[in-house]
């Protein structure tokens, strides 16, 4: 079992080594939809938490549509993250046992945080916790049967939790606190095999426009893609 101080550890060398220096295009893409769901809520002025917000690169174009606090257990990391951006509320710690007000969020985002919590359930109950009654998750994790079957991952570091999902085990965790309205993968990748090449961007780039559709499009309409993206309502009172 690792523990809260190993896994902090790990956090902040792994954000300091890695997304401090840049973002990549999965995660880029995870942005790209979130931004484009929170468009199309047509509000502004909402509170918003991002929870597992690593460097808090994300943070900034989040708050285009209202109040951010970003939560990390990296707490090196939020702390050059502050002197950053500091019209962002940063909170370091362990996210179980942070003293985050009840209800006073509309909108939970979280990417790639879920595979990295020993007790998803609980987590999912905390996020919950903190949205007001018809607040939205929007979540972003790893998805288990691409990463499992079609990459090459190195195996985990200590300190780094290993527990991804498929497609039908996120909708159940989800719908134990919330309704789903979306849940749809992104990001086409693989490391071996044809679909390598089916995944590859010179493909998609020969495809692109073929019946008006992006190959990259219907590979994740067919949960191609590395990540699983889930819009959740929590239920209004």
């Amino acid at each position: 079992m690792e523990t809260i101080e190993s896994q902090r550890t790990f956090w902040n060398m792994w954000n300091a080594e890695n997304r401090e220096a840049s973002v990549g295009e999965i995660s880029r893409r995870q942005a790209e939809i979130v931004l484009d769901w929170l468009g199309g809520l047509r509000r502004n002025g909402l509170d918003i938490i991002e929870v597992g917000c690593g460097t808090g690169w994300l943070c900034p174009h989040l708050a285009r549509f209202g109040r951010v606090t970003g939560t990390d257990l990296s707490d090196d990391v939020l702390r050059r993250a502050q002197a950053r951006w500091p019209h962002i509320r940063f909170v370091a710690g362990d996210f179980a046992a942070l003293p985050l007000a009840a209800e006073a969020y509309d909108v939970v985002v979280s990417l790639e945080v879920l595979s990295h919590i020993a007790d998803q359930r609980a987590f999912i109950a905390q996020i919950a916790n903190l949205l007001k009654p018809g607040g939205l998750l929007l979540l972003a994790t790893q998805n288990r049967p691409v990463l499992a079957g079609h990459c090459r991952i190195p195996p985990p570091q200590p300190g780094q939790l290993r527990n991804w999902v498929d497609r039908h085990e996120l909708q159940e965790l989800l719908e134990t606190r919330f309704h789903v309205e979306r849940l749809v993968s992104a990001s086409p990748v693989a490391h071996k095999g044809l679909r390598r090449l089916l995944t590859g961007q010179r493909l998609n780039n020969a495809l692109r426009g073929i019946a008006g559709t992006r190959w990259r499009d219907v590979m994740e309409r067919h949960d191609w893609g590395w990540t699983l993206m889930a819009m959740a309502r929590k239920p209004a009172r």
